[in-house]
Order: structure tokens, then sequence, then C-alpha cells
């Protein structure tokens, strides 16, 4: 399979859509590889590694749900953003439980594509790391009087367990496996919630709030969960627990 990690994969039959999303993919600092229908996109998705493939939902020879499908029977866990003229929920809903990682209807302003684009990629950046990573993060974390194990989805302070929500865990174990690394909070929204929470930075804040009154001795002066001014949290070093 050849690498094309620096190439943005368009499969979509309006030869005016492909042009235009090319002129926008450049200016991020991508190439554009394109087709026009299902089977030479497939074709295409099955022989190279891409960074990201926008994938139009209707297409001549194989529609989209197919590709999507056939992708992700592969594990090829490329991200997909998918595109279509219909706006019907059942559609969306659809190509997202086989796979799709966002859904744009059309028409769509370049802006909100170039959002969308650059949120996947942000957010598949991360998600390569913990797949590359996946044996060492499964093993329990240890910080000081606070256990976190992954695996059995199991939060523990000074031996008591700690009730987290699916969400509060996500966020807890993604800040605990990068310790030092500052995340902004629309990078966390990216991560753990998805591109379709982009401007409810407060969502971030609840749930760290909610986690240190939940995993912290004083809230006011965090140990574990720190607030970077300006920019978001990160999550302590074992370095600091130490002094």
């Amino acid at each position: 399979m050849t690498n094309k990690l620096k190439h943005i994969l368009i499969i979509e039959d309006d030869p005016d859509i492909r042009e235009l999303v090319g002129i926008n993919v450049r200016d991020l600092g991508f190439e554009l590889d394109s087709a026009a229908d299902g089977l030479t996109g497939l074709d295409k998705v099955m022989k190279n590694s891409y960074r990201l493939v926008i994938l139009d939902l209707m297409l001549p020879g194989l529609d989209g749900m197919e590709i999507c499908k056939k992708m992700r029977a592969n594990e090829d866990r490329t991200p997909i953003l998918m595109l279509t003229a219909r706006s019907q929920e059942l559609d969306r809903v659809l190509g997202l439980e086989l796979g799709a990682d966002d859904y744009l209807t059309k028409p769509f302003s370049i802006r909100e594509l170039l959002a969308r684009i650059k949120a996947l990629i942000r957010r598949s950046k991360f998600n390569n790391q913990i797949a590359n990573e996946e044996k060492v993060e499964e093993q329990p974390l240890s910080f000081g009087e606070l256990k976190i194990d992954p695996s059995k989805r199991k939060v523990t302070l000074k031996g008591k367990k700690i009730h987290v929500t699916a969400k509060e865990l996500e966020l807890l174990q993604l800040l605990a496996n990068n310790p030092g690394h500052t995340f902004t909070r629309q990078e966390l929204l990216d991560l753990v919630w998805g591109y379709q929470f982009e401007g409810y930075e407060h969502t971030v804040n609840s749930h760290i709030n909610r986690l240190r009154t939940k995993i912290e001795d004083d809230p006011s002066q965090p140990v574990y969960l720190k607030t970077v001014w300006g920019i978001g949290y990160r999550f302590v070093e074992p370095e600091e627990l130490s002094t």
C-alpha cells in the first residue's frame, strides 16, 4: 500500500466540487487525489493510505455507503467525511453507524468544509497515537494515589472506586495518557465529543470541574488536572507529583 498521508482523497462525481475542494485543500498544505465513481474510488482507497477521505453518498458504480462499509470491514481507520445532497436523518445516522466520522449536507460552505477537515485531521492525529500505543495504554495508569484502569473502565483514589461517566473517563484517559501535554478546549471537544460540539467549550469546563470534585482533595487547588490559563488543560507530569 502506498503511503499518501500528505494527500486527501475525494470521491465525488461532480467535477466542479472536486475542483473547488482541490483548490482549498492545497491551501491547507495537502495534495488532492480524486475519483469520479465509486469503483475507482474504492480501488484508490485499497491501494493507498490517505490522511482523509471525502466521500459522496450518491456515486455511479458503487455508492458511498458501500465504500464506507468496505473500508471499515477492512479495518481501514482513515477518517471519512461523507457528503450528500440528502438531508434525511436516516441517511446521516446510517452513514455514521457504518463508520463515517462526520457528515456534511450539500450545499455547504467552503469555510464549514475546511473547518471539518481540520477537526477530523486533528482528531485522527491523536487517535493514531492511541492506536499505535494501544498495548501500552491498556495497562493501568498510576499517578500517586490515583489509579486508572482503561481495560476495566475503573478509576480509584486512595483505593476507593470513583464513579465517573463514560465521557468523564474518556476525557480523563486522554489527558492521563499524555501527561504534560496541553490540550486546548477545542482540541478536547474534537477528540472526545466530535466536531458537532464546536463552540461548546463550556462542555469541557464542566466535565473538568466534575472530575476535579471526584479525584482532587481540593478542587480549587488541583493536583492532577491542571489549568493552563488562556489555553486549556493538561494532566500532571509524574515529576511534579514527586516534588
